[in-house]
């Protein structure tokens, strides 16, 4: 350029060494290699956000499938573990199919103020420009492919309906809890996770400040969850009854525990300061709950124990969940100190006032939450939020504790009057409880036919006796047929006679087996003792 500039100036037309057609040839490669390393690279998303994004959607996946499923299964009595493991890895397939037809576009396309739009059911848009494929991306997260968002957002919705099935475990028909779930992801997440979360959300329009789901997740599935344990009925072991197994209540809590960093920190939709900040923060409040709850049980009962610990630090993450993005460490630190007593006294009072949420899905999650979510009207701080209108009420904007609470009554009041509606029209159509020999017998092996242990033999023609019930019957298919299970504090169990082996499974000496072939055996209990198997 240069040299033409130089020979044009002289005269020398003929002698130019560089035309300005041939400039703009050079021009025009450029831009077209420039834009095709673009599309190639997808058009202004950054690989380190797009990374943290894939990186949190597997470990928020992994809250549900083992996570939650192993906190739940450990804490359910022996016979039901494999009917509530079962119900979370059905729920992620199904609420997958869901997200998938319609429910993500429900959720995050724009619509009206509570629900969004039905354009991009089978994430497909009205036309080319709109379909979802790896170079679009979502107004909400511009910097990540809008597959990436996609699948990071479902995560959250598979968790959110499995947590639900805390409120009714161990007494619900499998196909009810199916259905149930069906209906539950399109009439109370969608418009509650629109409300919050798009753009064009009313609750978001509201001020209400919810970072990864205190509202969308744990008040929803925890309120649902006393609905259902209410409308459902309690158990007929009792409202309370010893977790089977500790070591997977511990393991699950521990995926919850590392998970929860993708799922708060992946709540920035980046790898910035934000997530780092969600991330401290996230383990500040879990290790403070912990800790207050093992004190807790060390002062009213004189022994903390290993499920006070692992029921402490689901607390404080929950609690943490809707300030994760907008509190300091002194804010989660003082969220942990004051929430963690409420919950630990809210699931005192659950025996006194005699509703069955079997395994706390109200008592951790909504409670928590709820709490969670006032307290972060008081502690965020516009110096973590980056935004002066970002920040509670002890940085002078006492208006978003108001706030706050009417988003918590909004979602609260919609998930249980929705959830029971639904729970009510199952209950008088379909039904919602399994019978009651079935539940005597266990989930597992009535709804399933599998047990969690052992493997039944099947002798060609088996007889149950139930003196509790007063029944008697035969199984005609050869299948085994189990003995009932007699409720917590029963007298001392003894023998199920199968031919040829003894086992001890934890049955009272009135409800034997009576098998043409079966020879005599001697009782035996766990390592030769006469005690009952754990979980029983």
């Amino acid at each position: 350029f240069f040299s033409a500039r130089m020979a044009s100036s002289a005269g020398e037309d003929a002698m130019t060494v560089v035309t300005w057609d041939q400039l703009a040839a050079v021009k025009d490669s450029l831009e077209a290699q420039i834009k095709e390393l673009k599309e190639q690279e997808g058009t202004g998303f950054d690989s380190g956000d797009t990374a943290w994004i894939l990186a949190s959607t597997c470990v928020v996946l992994m809250m549900s499938l083992p996570g939650l499923a192993l906190f739940y299964g450990g804490m359910t009595q022996q016979k039901n573990v494999l009917s509530t493991v079962m119900q979370t890895f059905s729920i992620a397939g199904l609420v997958t199919v869901l997200w998938l037809i319609l429910g993500y576009s429900l959720c995050f396309s724009t619509g009206s103020e509570v629900y969004g739009g039905v354009q991009r059911g089978w994430l497909i848009g009205p036309d080319d420009s709109q379909k979802l494929g790896a170079n679009t991306a979502h107004a909400l997260a511009p910097s990540i492919p809008e597959p990436v968002f996609m699948t990071f957002q479902l995560t959250f919705a598979i968790i959110t309906a499995a947590i639900v099935c805390g409120g009714f475990a161990e007494r619900m028909k499998f196909s009810s809890v199916v259905v149930f779930i069906f209906f539950w992801h399109f009439l109370v997440y969608c418009p509650i996770c629109h409300s919050e979360w798009a753009v064009d959300g009313f609750l978001a329009a509201a001020g209400d400040m919810d970072f990864a789901g205190g509202n969308v997740v744990h008040i929803s599935s925890g309120v649902a969850g006393l609905a259902a344990g209410i409308i459902v009925g309690p158990r007929l072991s009792g409202t309370i009854t010893r977790p089977h197994n500790l070591i997977y209540v511990c393991m699950g809590a521990a995926f919850l525990w590392v998970g929860w960093f993708g799922f708060n920190g992946g709540s920035a939709l980046g790898a910035n300061g934000t997530a780092g900040m969600a991330v401290m923060v996230t383990q500040i409040s879990a290790a403070t709950a912990l800790l207050v709850w093992i004190m807790l049980e060390w002062v009213t009962t004189g022994k903390p124990s290993l499920l006070g610990a692992a029921s402490g630090a689901v607390s404080g993450l929950v609690l943490i969940t809707p300030g994760s993005g907008y509190c300091d460490q002194t804010g989660s630190f003082f969220t942990a100190l004051i929430g963690t007593p409420i919950i630990f006294l809210g699931l005192k009072l659950k025996v006194r006032l005699g509703y069955d949420d079997a395994l706390d899905a109200f008592g951790v999650h909504g409670v928590g939450g709820i709490v969670g979510g006032i307290l972060t009207g008081f502690f965020a701080n516009p110096f973590v939020t980056g935004d002066d209108t970002r920040k509670g009420c002890f940085y002078g904007n006492c208006e978003q504790v108001g706030i706050q609470i009417y988003a918590i009554v909004v979602v609260a009041g919609w998930s249980f009057v929705v959830s029971s509606l639904i729970l009510l029209a199952l209950k008088y159509t379909m039904g919602l409880r399994v019978p009651e020999s079935y539940e005597i017998d266990g989930l597992d092996i009535s709804e399933h036919g599998e047990t969690m242990f052992m493997d039944f033999p099947a002798p060609s023609d088996v007889k149950v006796e139930r003196d509790i019930v007063g029944t008697q019957e035969e199984n005609v298919s050869g299948a085994p047929v189990p003995v009932p299970m007699q409720p917590m504090g029963a007298q001392v169990p003894t023998m199920f006679p199968i031919p040829g082996v003894g086992f001890n499974l934890g049955y009272p000496p009135n409800m034997g087996v009576v098998s043409s072939l079966a020879t005599p055996i001697t009782q035996v209990g766990p390592r030769g003792s006469s005690q009952p198997p754990p979980g029983y």
